[in-house]
């Protein structure tokens, strides 16, 4: 049998049939246009998975279940969304309203935690029982494996990683608090980072990567006006690595997972990320004298992982 795994996002809804062995065979694609009511959404998942089904050659009498990874405060016992900023959702049943389009169990878990549990499965956590994925992106989305299962607290409500502080009364965070980890290592810390290097660097070459208008820096400008040589660019990646390295240590210091690995647009750097941050982490954990040591790598299965984690989500619920 097969797998349907939907990556529900606040820009697209992306949909996979995902075979046994991981593999995706099939795929759909639709907008989300959020805001807008969420049975307008549904139908379009249900529109994407069936263009899946169809691209792999299948029809729904071959598919098994169907898990999806959204945005937000997800119990996964009821298949509800209690809460999603980026949907504007509140107490949605999504998972009962898909089952009704389409005709099949369905299972549904947070968007972060769903691409942590791909990459255990099929990425950069396979043959581990314990460890941590963080997402680098808009902002720093985390999902935590102990013992093969995803860590989700009490409340379902765990492992959001990006709201640890990691500076007393430091930046603004979106979730309104001060000096949250998010606020200095996801692509919007970084680019707010690389803006303020400009305005006090007017010589910088970083302006004219962005074509003159400080409006068009991106998670990029800084690494490439590294690339070039350019000081103030230097300074701005450096230091942005010491955020992203400080709150891994944090991680590595409360859970000591065999792994850790980096997810999200900016882990598209690959080693020019990762090195120096495996020597400042590794300078700074609290275990540096141990033998046995995590793992801090790149995520490896990129905006698959949350398709594929979804697809098996059932194997933690059903």
């Amino acid at each position: 049998m097969y797998h349907l795994g939907i990556d529900l996002g606040g820009t697209n809804i992306a949909v996979g049939v995902v075979d046994e062995n991981f593999k995706i065979i099939g795929r759909g694609k639709m907008k989300t246009n959020a805001p807008r009511p969420a049975d307008e959404i549904c139908d379009d998942m249900a529109t994407a998975a069936k263009m899946a089904i169809e691209d792999a050659g299948l029809t729904m009498d071959d598919i098994d279940t169907i898990g999806i990874g959204s945005p937000g405060s997800i119990n996964p016992f009821t298949g509800m969304i209690a809460v999603s900023n980026n949907l504007r959702f509140e107490n949605v049943p999504m998972g009962a309203m898909l089952k009704e389009r389409l005709g099949r169990d369905v299972f549904i878990e947070n968007d972060a935690n769903a691409a942590a549990y791909g990459e255990f499965l099929a990425g950069a956590g396979v043959g581990t029982s314990d460890m941590v994925a963080i997402t680098l992106g808009t902002g720093v989305g985390g999902g935590i494996i102990i013992g093969g299962k995803l860590f989700a607290g009490a409340n379902l409500a765990g492992g959001e990683l990006g709201h640890t502080v990691i500076v007393h009364g430091g930046e603004q965070c979106t979730c309104g608090r001060k000096g949250c980890w998010e606020a200095y290592a996801s692509a919007t810390g970084l680019i707010k980072l690389t803006k303020k290097a400009m305005e006090a660097n007017p010589d910088s070459k970083m302006w004219e990567l962005c074509g003159g208008d400080i409006n068009n820096a991106s998670g990029r400008t800084s690494y490439d006006g590294m690339r070039a040589g350019d000081k103030s660019a230097i300074e701005v990646v450096d230091l942005y690595e010491d955020y992203v390295a400080c709150g891994i240590t944090n991680v590595i210091n409360i859970f000591q997972p065999e792994v850790v690995c980096i997810g999200g647009g900016i882990s598209k750097e690959g080693d020019t990320l990762l090195k120096p941050i495996i020597e400042k982490v590794s300078a700074d954990r609290f275990t540096k004298n141990v033998e046995k040591q995590t793992v801090v790598k790149i995520a490896e299965l990129g905006n698959d992982a949350g398709i594929i984690g979804a697809a098996f989500i059932h194997r933690l619920y059903r």
